[in-house]
């Protein structure tokens, strides 16, 4: 059996960082076993589509650094790939499941659905359709089809029956069809529902395996039964945890951070370290081992591994501790380039200037360890840049006095003035044998200089960042700093 699996994104906003594991999972399974991998924009939900949402989900898999074998875009034996565009084809499969006495016509009008609800819970009764439209003769449905009365095609779920499905995840799945309900299949505007789209297109699409969200095990008999419906024999289901905040009971919420795959990537994590981080959302190798590339993930990667239980947990602080593990990685040039195409698909300024690119990796290199996200760039560099504002209570907190700081600056000041080459090892050298002449402490001192050359409190180490700025704009800085205590 060759392997087939598919990712199946619906345009009705952005995508959700956790279709994107879901996305991993089927993309890193099909090149283990040596498959096919296939994207279908299943777009039949009118009412929630979103103009321009295909495009951007198409666009943001491939941010992360992910692909497809068939799809949009590519092509392929089994399309179209959109299923707006295969609606003739779902029309006349329900109709033939209506002519089999698997589905019917219900003509019930959105008035007297939703009374039967309302009645059903007041009598504490799960809301379910009543199979009221099941009782029509053929002449009553096709007086009403050819007056062109307003109508459904709903799944005729048979009374009282064990519906037995298994999971390589979860195991054997039982649901009675007293608990399903007579799901609409087709639409009275022409469009197929989810389950029954799913179904043929995943059959006629030769899908072996579906890996998708855990929230999809209470549908699934009801795609058993259009299966069985239509002699068709059932894929390989394998049903992922859901994602959920750290210490919480629900899926991710905006009010802990973001949610969108694209968000986070505005954010400044890198593809590569969400991707990483994204792995263990559900599953786990058995090791200690935390960061995987691609390549040792598709290797390692088993359905059999893949956590049962129905949330996994999503740890921000795991992720960024992640992300800064990547961003240290990087050999500095390779980072910069990162920072550069993610200013510019963003549409942010690095703060820069017409700065030459290699005193520009020269500052990126000093802060490149204490970077977590890409924005900490601009954050942690600006004062290489550009002239820092300098506050008077920083700058005056570290010496015993005001007037102990204008000493302070007034002795570096003659110094660094006289200092004929400037290198890192000389203004090191030189600096402590002043600080040691004048009896100044090393936090005191070099604290105040560090103030009155950047502006913070915390930079890179102090020679580093004065032997990058070089001699005439640190001796300006500090005369700068000088006049402020005037």
């Amino acid at each position: 059996m060759s392997v087939r699996v598919r990712m199946a994104p619906s345009p009705t906003g952005e995508y959700h960082i956790g279709h994107i594991r879901t996305v991993l999972y089927n993309w890193a399974f099909a090149k283990k076993e040596e498959g096919t991998f296939v994207i279908r924009i299943e777009d039949t939900d009118r009412e929630r589509f979103v103009e321009g949402a295909a495009d951007r989900i198409l666009a943001v898999i491939s941010l992360y650094g992910l692909d497809w074998d068939e799809g949009p875009n590519k092509g392929g034996s089994f399309g179209p790939y959109t299923q707006s565009k295969r609606l003739d084809l779902y029309k006349d499969y329900a109709e033939n499941l209506v002519e089999q006495g698997d589905a019917y016509y219900c003509f019930c009008t959105k008035e007297r659905l939703s009374d039967l609800r309302k009645q059903q819970r007041e009598q504490g009764i799960p809301p379910k359709y009543d199979k009221k439209c099941l009782g029509l003769s053929k002449d009553a449905v096709k007086e009403r089809l050819e007056a062109g009365e307003s109508h459904v095609i709903r799944l005729n779920v048979p009374e009282n029956r064990d519906i037995t499905f298994s999971d390589v995840v979860y195991g054997d799945i039982t649901v009675n069809t007293n608990d399903i309900d007579d799901q609409v299949l087709l639409k009275s505007d022409g469009f197929p529902t989810y389950h029954l789209a799913v179904v043929i297109d995943d059959h006629l699409m030769e899908i072996t395996h579906i890996m998708r969200g855990m929230d999809w095990i209470p549908s699934t008999p009801k795609h058993v039964l259009l299966y069985e419906a239509f002699g068709w024999d059932l894929p390989i289901y394998a049903h992922l945890p859901n994602i959920k905040e750290l210490g919480g009971s629900k899926k991710l919420s905006k009010r802990f951070g973001s949610v969108y795959a694209i968000e986070f990537l505005k954010e400044g994590y890198l593809s590569e370290a969400l991707l990483n981080f994204l792995m263990f959302l559900g599953w786990n190798p058995g090791t200690e081992k935390e960061i995987y590339t691609l390549e040792e993930f598709i290797e390692d990667f088993s359905l059999e591994d893949v956590h049962k239980t129905d949330l996994v947990a999503f740890d921000r602080k795991k992720l960024l501790w992640m992300n800064g593990q990547y961003i240290r990685n990087l050999e500095t040039k390779d980072l910069w380039q990162k920072l550069k195409e993610w200013s510019e698909r963003f549409e942010i300024d690095l703060g820069v200037g017409e700065i030459s690119e290699e005193y520009i990796l020269q500052a990126l290199s000093l802060v490149q360890t204490r970077m977590k996200l890409l924005p900490d760039f601009m954050e942690r560099t600006t004062y290489f840049f550009k002239e820092p504002e300098i506050p008077v209570e920083l700058l005056t907190k570290y010496a015993k006095s005001p007037e102990r700081t204008k000493e302070i600056l007034e002795k570096f000041i003659d110094l660094y003035e006289g200092v004929k080459e400037w290198s890192v090892e000389i203004l090191d050298q030189t600096s402590h044998e002043l600080i040691e002449k004048h009896d100044y402490s090393p936090k005191e001192a070099f604290m105040t200089v560090r103030v009155a050359i950047s502006g913070r409190k915390a930079t890179p180490p102090l020679f580093d960042m004065l032997g990058l700025i070089g001699k005439e704009k640190s001796v300006n800085r500090l005369k700068e700093s000088l006049k402020l205590l005037e």
